[in-house]
C-alpha cells in the first residue's frame, strides 16, 4: 500500500470545546440534520409573534462533554421544554442524553429524546425522556413526515409543553418519495415523459427527502441544469430512505417508464442487500454514479488534504462502493447562512461547487458518449502499466502478464466488433512496437492548454520541472503508443525522474512532468479517445498529487485524465490500492484471478535435512543410539549449510528444542505456496485450468465487454 499526502488527527484534535454562548428561550430543539434545523427555523419565523422563544443548536457542536456542560448552564437549564433528535440513538450522544435526563427531572423540563430517520425507536431515548410517550411519538411523526406544515405543527405542540395554551393538531403525511422539478416543486411522473421524437437519454437523480423538505435542493437544482448542458433528461427523484419499499418501488418503476441510461445517486450508505443477493441496483441493471453532497465545511476542503471529513468519507464514499458505484464527484458541501432573526443560528446550508458539478457532469456524459456509440466507432487506450521494477520489466503490473493480456484484449475486443486491426503476433512483437516513441504532441498545442489551467498547477509544474519547453525534444512531446485500428496501446512518460524511478513513482507531493500531462491531453484531444482501459495494478495516475477524495481542479489525477472514462482491470487480492483509483480517478475496476499457486518444494540441502529427520522419526523408540546420533547429526547438518540460521535454531547445544524448530521449518516449506507465473486477463493456463478458474477467466472477459457497454 502506498500513501498520500494527507493530515492526521486524533479524536481530541477533531473535537473541541466550545462554548455556543447562545441566550436562554422557553423552547430549546437540537439536531444533527441541518434540514430538522431550518425547517424549525422557517416554521418559527412564520408564526413567531404567536410562539414562545426559541433556540437551536447542531448536535455537532456538542460532541464534547464541556460544550455540552457549558451549553446546559447558559441555555438548557433555563427552558421549559427540550427537544432532541439524535440520529444513530442513545450511543452517539449519551453524555448529552444523561444529563439532559438528570436536569429535565430536576427542574421539571419537559424533554423529548428522539431517534433519527428511518430507525426503530430506542429504548433509552424514551427512559431518559419525560413527556408523555404518546406526545413522543406525536413529536417524532412530526419530524419524519417533515415539510413547513408539520414543523408548525410541531413548534405549536412545544408551546403547549412550555405552558401556552393552544390546538395540538396531529402531524399530517406526506409523500415519502416523488418526483421534482427544479422551478416547479414536486410534481408527477407525467412531467417526465417523453415527448414523441425525445432522444436524450433519461438520468434519474436520487436525492433524500430532507433536502427538498427543508428547501435546500440547489445542488441538484444545479447539476440539473449541467447535465441539461450535455443533452442529458435529468428527473430527480426524492426519497426517505432506499431501504424503505415505497422509495425502492418508485425508483425501480421510474426505470421501468424512463428506461434510464444510468442512474445518479445522492443518498448516503450502501443499500443494504443480503450477502449473495441483488440490491436495488443491481436489479435496474445500469451504471449508478454516486455524487455526494458533503457535510464537511466548505473551507476544510478547500484547505484540507483529505477532501472529506472522516464521517462523510463512511457514509458517502466507503459504503456506497459495496454497491459497485461508480464515484462521480462531490458536488456541495456546507456553508453558513446567515443567523437567523431572534434565533441566533445561523443555519448550515449545502452550497452547490459550480466547477464541481461540470466535472461531474462531464464524467458521467463521457461514460454515456462511450455507451451510445456503436462498438465499432469507439476509440479506447490500453495503458500498460510501467511500473519501476528490474531492468526488462516494462509493461509490469502485480500478478498479471501485462504484454500477453493486451494482446489477449485486443483479440476479445475484436471478436466483440471493435474495429481492431494487425494484432501483433507475440507479445515481445508489441514491445518491440512499444520500445521507440513514435506518437506525439506538438509544444503549442500543449502550451494552450497549459495556460488554461489553474494557476497552482501551472505554478506547482514549472517550480519543480521548468518551462514545458524543456521536457519537449525538437518542439514535441513523444510517447511510446502503437494503434491497432481504433485501438491505441501506450506506455506513459515518467512521472518524475529518470534516474529516481521508484521514489518518484510514489511521491504523494511532487508534481508530474509536463511530459505526463501532455500525454493526458493528447489521449484526450488528439487521440479522441472515449475511454482508458488501464491494464493491471498498479499505474502512476490515481497516486499524482491532490486531495484524497472529493478532488478540485487543481488536483493532478484530474489534470492528466480529466473526465476520460477509466476501467480498471486490477488484481482481486489489493482492493485497498484499488479504491484509490475508484476514489480518485472515477474508475470502474474489475477484479482480476492471481496467478495459480504451486507448492514452493525443498531446495537439495532442505531435502536432504528432511531425509535424516524422517529416518531420526523412524529410530525414536526402537533404537535410542541411532535416534541420538540422527538428533546430533541433524543439527550439524543444518549449521553447517547455515539453514539452522532460516529455521530460527538460536542454540544448537539443546539438541531437542533445535530438532523441534527444524521439523516445524521443514512442515511450513512443505506446506508454503508461491505464484506460478502471472495471470493473463480473461484467459486460465493450461497447467492450472480448474474448472474454477476457467470460469473466472470468462467472467473477465464478460466483465471488461460489459463496463465497456
Amino acid at each position: 500500500m502506498h500513501i498520500l499526502a494527507t493530515t492526521t488527527a486524533s479524536l481530541d484534535d477533531l473535537v473541541e470545546p466550545v462554548d455556543l454562548r447562545l441566550q436562554p428561550a422557553e423552547m430549546v430543539a437540537l439536531s444533527f440534520t441541518d434540514s430538522d434545523l431550518a425547517g424549525l427555523a422557517a416554521a418559527w419565523q412564520a408564526e413567531r409573534a404567536a410562539l414562545p422563544s426559541l433556540r437551536l443548536a447542531a448536535l455537532r457542536d456538542l460532541r464534547h462533554p464541556m460544550s455540552v456542560d457549558l451549553w446546559i448552564d447558559g441555555t438548557a437549564a433555563h427552558a421549559r421544554v427540550i427537544v432532541v433528535r439524535v440520529l444513530g440513538g442513545y450511543e452517539w450522544w449519551s453524555y448529552g442524553c444523561d444529563r439532559l435526563a438528570a436536569l429535565a427531572r430536576e427542574r421539571k423540563i419537559a424533554l423529548a429524546l428522539l431517534p433519527g430517520e428511518g430507525q426503530a425507536d430506542d429504548a433509552r431515548l424514551a427512559e431518559r425522556s419525560t413527556v408523555a410517550e404518546a406526545e413522543r411519538r406525536s413529536l417524532l411523526a412530526c419530524f419524519r413526515e417533515g415539510g413547513a406544515e408539520n414543523m408548525r405543527i410541531l413548534l405549536r405542540r412545544l408551546a403547549r409543553l412550555a405552558g401556552r395554551a393552544g390546538e395540538a393538531a396531529e402531524p399530517k403525511t406526506l409523500a415519502r418519495a416523488g418526483y421534482y422539478a427544479p422551478g416547479h416543486g414536486v410534481v408527477t411522473r407525467d412531467f417526465f415523459m417523453p415527448e414523441q421524437g425525445e432522444a436524450r437519454p433519461a438520468v434519474p437523480i436520487l436525492f433524500y427527502r430532507s433536502m427538498l423538505l427543508a428547501d435546500d435542493v440547489a445542488p441538484i437544482d444545479a447539476l440539473c441544469a449541467a447535465l441539461g448542458e450535455h443533452g442529458i433528461r435529468a428527473v430527480p427523484i426524492f426519497v426517505s430512505s432506499l431501504r424503505e419499499e415505497v422509495s425502492a418501488g418508485l425508483v425501480r418503476a421510474a426505470a421501468e417508464l424512463l428506461q434510464p441510461a444510468a442512474l445518479i445517486t445522492a443518498t448516503a450508505f450502501s443499500s443494504g442487500a443480503e450477502p449473495g443477493e441483488k440490491t436495488l441496483f443491481d436489479t435496474l441493471g445500469v451504471p449508478v454514479f454516486q455524487v455526494v453532497t458533503a457535510t464537511t465545511r466548505r473551507r476544510a476542503w478547500q484547505e484540507g488534504q483529505r477532501g472529506l471529513a472522516p464521517a462523510d468519507l463512511a457514509m458517502h464514499v466507503v459504503l456506497p462502493e459495496l454497491d459497485g458505484r461508480i464515484m462521480a464527484g462531490a458536488i456541495s458541501f456546507k456553508e453558513d447562512a446567515a443567523l437567523e432573526q431572534g434565533l441566533s443560528f445561523g443555519i448550515q446550508r449545502n452550497r452547490p461547487e459550480e466547477g464541481r458539478i461540470r466535472q461531474v457532469a462531464a464524467r458521467i456524459a463521457a461514460f454515456l458518449t462511450l455507451q451510445r456509440k456503436p462498438r465499432s466507432e469507439r476509440r479506447l487506450v490500453l495503458l500498460m502499466p510501467d511500473y519501476p521494477g528490474a531492468p526488462g520489466r516494462t509493461g509490469y503490473a502485480v500478478g498479471l502478464d501485462v504484454p500477453a493480456s493486451v494482446l489477449a484484449m485486443l483479440h476479445d475486443l475484436k471478436e466483440a466488433g471493435y474495429q481492431v486491426d494487425d494484432v501483433p503476433a507475440e507479445a515481445r512483437d508489441l514491445l518491440r512496437m512499444l520500445n521507440t516513441p513514435s506518437e506525439g504532441l506538438a509544444l503549442p498545442d500543449y502550451l494552450e492548454a497549459f495556460a488554461d489551467f489553474p494557476g497552482e498547477v501551472r505554478d506547482a509544474l514549472e517550480r519543480t520541472w521548468g518551462p514545458a519547453a524543456d521536457d519537449a525534444q525538437d518542439g514535441h512531446f513523444r510517447f511510446r503508443a502503437a494503434r491497432f485500428g481504433h485501438v491505441t496501446v501506450a506506455l506513459a512518460p515518467d512521472r518524475g525522474r529518470a534516474a529516481d524511478r521508484r521514489v518518484d513513482y510514489h511521491d504523494p507531493a511532487l508534481a508530474p512532468r509536463h511530459a505526463l500531462v501532455a500525454f493526458g491531453l493528447w489521449m484526450r484531444q488528439a487521440l479522441g479517445a472515449d475511454v482508458l482501459i488501464h491494464v493491471g495494478a498498479h499505474g502512476t495516475l490515481e497516486w499524482l498529487p491532490g486531495k484524497a477524495v472529493a478532488l478540485t481542479q487543481d488536483c493532478f489525477p484530474e489534470i492528466v485524465a480529466g473526465a476520460l472514462p477509466v476501467i480498471y482491470p486490477f488484481i482481486v487480492s489489493n482492493p485497498g490500492e484499488a479504491a484509490q483509483a475508484k476514489r480518485r480517478i472515477g474508475a470502474v475496476t474489475l477484479g482480476h484471478l492471481t496467478p495459480p499457486l504451486v507448492g514452493a518444494g525443498l531446495s537439495d540441502g532442505q531435502r536432504e535435512l528432511e531425509r535424516l529427520v524422517d529416518e531420526y522419526a523412524l529410530a525414536d523408540g526402537l533404537d535410542r543410539r541411532r535416534r541420538d546420533r540422527l538428533a546430533r547429526l541433524i543439527v550439524e547438518t543444518a549449521e553447517r549449510s547455515g539453514l539452522s540460521r532460516e529455521a530460527g535454531v538460536d542454540d544448537t547445544k539443546d539438541t531437542d528444542a533445535a530438532l523441534v524448530r527444524i521439523d516445524a521449518w521443514l512442515c511450513d516449506l512443505k506446506d508454503f505456496a508461491i505464484k506460478d507465473g502471472l495471470h493473463v486477463y480473461g484467459r486460465a493456463s493450461a497447467a492450472g485450468a480448474t474448472p474454477e478458474r476457467t470460469a473466472c477467466a470468462a467472467a473477465e472477459r464478460a466483465a471488461l465487454l460489459a463496463a465497456l457497454d
